[in-house]
């Protein structure tokens, strides 16, 4: 196995004190907050495996909440992060669920601001890393180690062509590509893990793609 880093294998820089309870859950929510592309109003964490059972003492509450508020895994502020979210007007709950899931540490998040709402499923794998399984009913795998863009566009041809155009016309290589859909013919989702960060000029080239209707940046 290659490493992009010796944080790779010591993991992350982080608050404690555990890396799959803390960093990885504060990870999950800070890449929920930069899907959602706005602050929430509303935050409700379903917590599932160990996650439910541990998340008061391992500090896996707070780091979520911090995520969500857009506090980095090594923020102080993930120790204050419920006053605040209290000073920041957002209302959250944390719900234990009993059903059994894929893997131990899995949390879904569902985010709201008037009439906006989006939801997103993940789970923390271990060193601070992380697998955001399911965003908005799509299902994906996306790391939140490496930039990306979701690229939410009609599942009809030229959609993913073009937008591999723009990315290769500013010599941005693509690490990895996912397409997903729910129903032929309807709307589909591109995921595309890039090694650089893509600009604003670039998302708005993509913006601009017939097919597309929603690019959303998210970053390291």
């Amino acid at each position: 196995m290659k490493y992009r880093s010796v944080f790779d294998i010591i993991g992350p820089v982080m608050i404690g004190p555990s890396s799959s309870h803390t960093a990885g859950a504060a990870r999950i929510g800070l890449v929920a907050r930069q899907m959602f592309r706005r602050s929430p109003s509303r935050a409700v964490f379903h917590l599932y495996g160990s996650f439910a059972k541990t998340y008061r003492g391992h500090g896996t509450d707070a780091a979520l909440l911090g995520g969500v508020l857009g506090f980095d895994t090594s923020d102080e502020r993930i120790r204050t992060s419920r006053q605040e979210a209290d000073k920041e007007g957002l209302q959250y709950e944390f719900i234990e669920e009993d059903e059994v899931s894929l893997h131990p540490n899995t949390v879904m998040i569902e985010l709201s601001e008037g009439e906006e709402t989006m939801t997103l499923e993940g789970i923390s794998i271990g060193g601070g890393k992380v697998d955001i399984t399911k965003w908005n009913g799509f299902d994906l795998h996306l790391s939140g180690n490496h930039p990306a863009l979701l690229i939410v566009h009609e599942d009809r041809y030229g959609a993913v062509a073009a937008v591999a155009d723009i990315l290769a016309d500013a010599e941005v290589n693509i690490g990895q590509m996912q397409v997903s859909r729910k129903e032929k013919g309807k709307e589909a989702l591109m995921v595309i893990e890039v090694d650089q960060n893509v600009s604003a000029g670039l998302i708005q080239k993509m913006e601009q793609v017939p097919q597309c209707r929603q690019v959303t940046k998210i970053h390291e």
